[in-house]
């Protein structure tokens, strides 16, 4: 696809402002009802879904130039969905997919970010998107035993990804995961030095030539392997997995579960029995790309029908985020004996993101914590003592903006807390 294959879906704008907050029946207050990072933080709507589609038109149209004001407004946006769920609760159009192309148009026109740049050239000379690394990719996993699905046959890969392989801050959810599956009896290979990034992070940064060769590299080592079923505790690494491999034609049979999911499925099936009490009240932050941005691909072939009104046959049917990853993540939190849940009022497909994506964490670190402080604002108000989430790098996010603001509220991975009750 490319962004004139978005034309007729940017051209329903209404300029209505609905991508720019939660849908007003779904509100349950005054306060917070805004959806989109980059609009709030900025306050302008060409920061806004339906700012940035119109934009879109206006570059089809030969109407724009490339200036650092452009470009601002193209790359501080952290790709979350938010503005792109908000607008099909009325609408049905495409909002995300004319943004992600808009972006890889100025990549593919040479109007990148240098600190985008950086990124991709470390993906491109070590397969990781963790610039200055200095750990080995399976160091994480060093004296644990375990299989390298590269060299001794296993059905089950327990993917690790980039951010939790070189930042040993985060070594201690991925072998906390590891002591999970062991427990459950779960026969499993990780790829440890052979594993590569998933490519997702440089698709939503607008590098889509690096992403499918990414892509197209893991699914060639899957497939030699005889890999049927992928396990990640990465957000990022899931979409990239289950909906962009699905998108581009790559992900074949391949099953690919979060890791709140299988754990979920291992409680369930009595192979894992939470029995110590973790006295605890929390709330869950739903990551956007196990969220909104996680429910499987629809693929759809067909044809518009001519008229005033936009129909397509065979009918055409839309990702709306309604098919996210929600309920596995709480549904392991609950079955952990004496630990409360409390939920914010921006939760699911309408949760506020935690400011990591998109390349925003890397070009814009400023924007990035302050939309952390924003989330962190909002736990904070639900009582609870403790942040909970399900991705490497909303945890690295809010650790980071908790320790610059001053925060006594506590983060962990969903892993961590099932862990201790285990």
């Amino acid at each position: 696809m490319a962004l004139e294959d978005y034309r007729k879906d940017m051209e329903l704008c209404a300029k209505c402002s609905i991508c720019k907050f939660i849908p007003l029946e779904k509100m349950k207050g005054v306060q917070p009802a805004n959806v989109c990072p980059s609009i709030s933080k900025y306050n302008f709507n060409a920061y806004s879904g339906g700012g940035r589609v119109n934009i879109g038109m206006a570059m089809l149209d030969n109407r724009l130039e490339y200036t650092d004001k452009l470009l601002h407004i193209i790359y501080n946006c952290q790709m979350c969905g938010a503005c792109d769920v908000s607008c099909k609760y009325a609408m049905d159009m495409e909002v995300l997919e004319p943004i992600y192309e808009f972006r890889i148009k100025a990549v593919e026109e040479g109007h990148t970010n240098p600190a985008l740049d950086k990124v991709i050239n470390s993906l491109r000379k070590q397969g990781t998107m963790v610039p200055g690394a200095k750990a080995k990719r399976g160091e994480w996993a060093k004296g644990l035993g375990l299989k390298d699905f590269t060299r001794q046959k296993t059905k089950v890969v327990y993917h690790v990804g980039c951010l939790t392989s070189y930042d040993k801050d985060m070594w201690k959810t991925a072998r906390a995961t590891v002591n999970l599956l062991n427990k459950a009896g779960v026969d499993f290979g990780i790829g440890g030095e052979n594993e590569s990034c998933c490519g997702g992070r440089a698709y939503q940064m607008g590098y889509e030539t690096d992403f499918i060769r990414q892509a197209q590299n893991n699914m060639a080592l899957f497939k030699q392997c005889g890999v049927e079923t992928i396990v990640t505790a990465c957000a990022d690494c899931y979409h990239a997995f289950k909906v962009l491999y699905d998108k581009f034609g790559l992900k074949g049979n391949l099953e690919v579960l979060h890791i709140t999911e299988y754990l979920d499925r291992l409680i369930k099936e009595g192979r894992l029995k939470p029995r110590k009490k973790v006295a605890m009240k929390v709330t869950y932050h739903d990551p956007c790309h196990l969220g909104r941005l996680g429910e499987p691909y629809i693929h759809w072939e067909g044809k518009e029908i001519p008229g005033f009104q936009r129909r397509f046959d065979p009918p055409k049917e839309l990702m709306r985020g309604t098919y996210g990853i929600y309920e596995p993540p709480r549904d392991v939190l609950r079955s952990i004996p004496g630990l409360k849940l409390v939920e914010m009022d921006r939760i699911k497909e309408y949760a506020w993101c935690c400011g990591a994506g998109g390349g925003v964490n890397e070009s814009n670190p400023e924007f990035s914590l302050w939309t952390a402080d924003e989330r962190i604002a909002e736990a904070e108000s639900t009582g609870a003592e403790a942040l909970v989430t399900a991705c490497p790098w909303c945890e690295k996010n809010f650790n980071q903006a908790i320790k610059e603001c001053g925060s006594s509220l506590k983060v962990y991975d969903v892993v961590e807390l099932l862990e201790k009750a285990i």
